[in-house]
């Protein structure tokens, strides 16, 4: 009888899958908003050319949309006085931005076929965007996402890997959006662009524990250069460091690298050299760029399904920063 149940309940996740795959699908605006792909590439070029770093934060921002409630745009709703949204968890704010390429390219879109590109979209054509423009594979980006209509800062939590995760609490957590192990460790690779506040490292520098100062697993000469960056009690949160100081705004293998040089910057980073599995697809990346590229574009489209609203599930937002 147990076993029935679950061929039966298994048998419900097939079809829902099945039904999800039919109803996102590449080339989904073709004939409603056919100008909806090349309107969001050329905000996100524009915002590339003022400041280089936005591509980081746009690919940042499909990850932190992804993997709280699904990919469906709740990351931009803007807080009110009676709730604390997503991009005002400590997560996100202020690390999370780009916010304004979104905003202009949804503008855009409104002008030219009005209430039909939803948010959520917009997001994952941007990290498509900035990955090419980073110097990246890109990939056809699978659409229909519809808008989700909450937001909550206090879902963050539970949701996003944090920086201080050791390799088990990383597989678990992405395992929990359905994605493995070699998934998580090629997705671990978009730190090689982008920038990070102190806050998310300093404990590797300083009182690492009881008795230890600093992390034993950081290169030395690594956190001698961070601590100069990051000095101890400095409370500025202007301050960041690039995670990837060798090439900080190219799509290359440059991270994987550092993680074998225990020049990682975070815990989470590091971690992966904890396990011979994890350390070897590290290896494997580090000296195939194409491959890891290649593997990186597979993952993100199947990250970008995760958890989306479909038909009549959610809305298309006129305004990506607040519910119809």
């Amino acid at each position: 009888m147990v076993d029935l149940l679950i061929m039966r309940k298994n048998a419900i996740y097939s079809r829902m899958f099945i039904q999800l795959e039919a109803e996102l699908r590449v080339g989904y605006y073709e004939t409603s908003c056919s100008m909806a792909e090349s309107i969001v590439k050329d905000e996100v070029r524009k915002g590339f050319m003022r400041d280089s770093g936005l591509a980081a934060g746009l690919v940042r921002m499909h990850f932190h949309d992804c993997f709280v409630r699904g990919c469906d745009g709740s990351v931009l709703i803007d807080s009110t006085p009676s709730n604390k949204a997503e991009k005002d968890a400590a997560a996100n704010n202020p690390s999370l931005r780009g916010f304004e390429i979104i905003d202009n390219a949804k503008a855009r879109l409104e002008a030219v076929c009005s209430g039909i590109v939803s948010c959520a979209d917009i997001i994952a054509f941007a990290a498509r965007d900035s990955t090419e423009m980073t110097r990246g594979l890109g990939w056809e980006v699978p659409a229909g996402r519809k808008d989700g209509r909450v937001s909550r800062a206090s879902d963050i939590p539970a949701n996003l890997p944090a920086p201080t995760f050791n390799l088990n609490q990383l597989t678990q957590s992405f395992a929990s959006k359905g994605l493995t192990q070699e998934e998580m460790v090629t997705l671990s690779g978009a730190h090689t662009i982008g920038r990070s506040h102190c806050t998310s490292f300093r404990a590797r520098l300083f009182g690492f524990n009881t008795t230890l100062g600093q992390d034993p697993t950081l290169d030395a000469s690594y956190a001698a250069q961070l601590r100069q960056q990051c000095p101890k009690g400095n409370t500025n949160t202007n301050v960041v460091v690039p995670m990837d100081p060798s090439s900080p705004t190219l799509m290359d293998t440059g991270y994987y690298r550092d993680v074998q040089a225990n020049r990682g910057l975070f815990t989470s980073d590091q971690t992966l050299l904890t396990n011979a599995v994890t350390a070897h697809l590290v290896n494997q990346n580090a000296m195939n760029e194409y491959l890891w590229q290649s593997k990186f574009a597979n993952a993100m489209v199947k990250m970008g399904k995760t958890g989306v609203l479909t038909g009549s599930a959610g809305e298309i937002r006129r305004n990506c920063r607040k519910i119809n």
